[in-house]
């Protein structure tokens, strides 16, 4: 699966590059790199404060504008009709863009409704090619299209070996919603990259335990954005469909199933307060 199709029709890469937690002085340099290593799919949010650098990568990387698949994201604090469209209108401008291939609601909180009919708007006017969702549950994600004329196209949900989303990837597959993996590795929890488990495969295929996470995955027809700031392993991370999992391996990976997610609990209170309050601007 080196693409796949959206609901809509737009054809989107299956393995991308994420820019979160890279310092703004670092972040052209890095996807600098990771555009020469071959990803063209990069992902990036208001609430990152690096979309201005990610732009400056892409443009000076002389390769087409329409080789790329960029993806950005509106916060909270600007999910008012209004408010959405100046938060585009500021996030493209950083990014030094025309239009933009996806725009994705950072988390299901304040008024997604709102914020979802001026996505729809900017769809409609071509200013954007696909409008999707972040950290939605099913249920949410179901009540937002079922009141909406326009389906979200992808939902990007925390999903890695402790946390796999199996029911949520089964529905977003019944309804042609494209499952896309935030935070694959875990951020680094539960020391995953020393799970004997996944080293056990990964030795097997003379593949890095990410790389096998993300082939896992990969073969569950979801999309990865993995971040890295050393180029050799944004290589392991792109070069991952030289090798199949075989039926035992990705039942062995699923059996790592913890159910809740091993960075934060999104049904506590305080955090998602903290979410919901935060700001990122004036």
């Amino acid at each position: 699966m080196k693409d796949v199709r959206l609901n809509n029709g737009v054809m989107m890469p299956a393995i991308g590059f994420g820019v979160f937690q890279i310092p703004e002085n670092e972040t052209e340099r890095v996807v600098t790199n990771a555009i020469e290593v071959g990803y063209r799919l990069i992902d990036t949010a208001a609430a990152y404060f690096n979309e201005e650098q990610v732009g400056n990568a892409i443009r000076r990387s002389g390769i087409e504008r329409e080789k790329f698949f960029v993806t950005t994201k509106l916060w909270v604090q600007d999910y008012e009709y209004d408010n959405a469209l100046r938060a585009f209108d500021l996030s493209m401008k950083k990014l030094g863009l025309d239009y933009l291939d996806l725009y994705l609601m950072h988390k299901p909180y304040g008024n997604y409704y709102a914020a979802w009919r001026a996505m729809e708007r900017l769809y409609k006017e071509g200013r954007v090619r696909a409008i999707g969702v972040t950290s939605f549950s099913s249920e949410r994600l179901q009540d937002l299209f079922l009141h909406n004329e326009i389906k979200p196209a992808v939902n990007q949900l925390e999903t890695n070996p402790f946390f796999q989303q199996q029911a949520a990837n089964a529905f977003l597959q019944q309804e042609g919603i494209q499952h896309e993996a935030w935070a694959p590795f875990a951020e680094g929890k539960n020391d995953i990259f020393n799970h004997p488990v996944l080293k056990e495969i990964a030795s097997r295929h003379g593949k890095s335990v990410g790389a096998v996470i993300l082939r896992w995955l990969n073969q569950r027809n979801i999309v990865v954005i993995p971040k890295s700031v050393r180029v050799e392993r944004m290589v392991e991370n792109f070069n991952i469909l030289d090798f199949t999992l075989a039926g035992e391996e990705m039942t062995a990976i699923a059996a790592l199933e913890t159910g809740k997610s091993p960075i934060y609990d999104d049904m506590d209170l305080q955090i998602v307060k903290g979410i919901g309050l935060h700001k990122i601007h004036d």
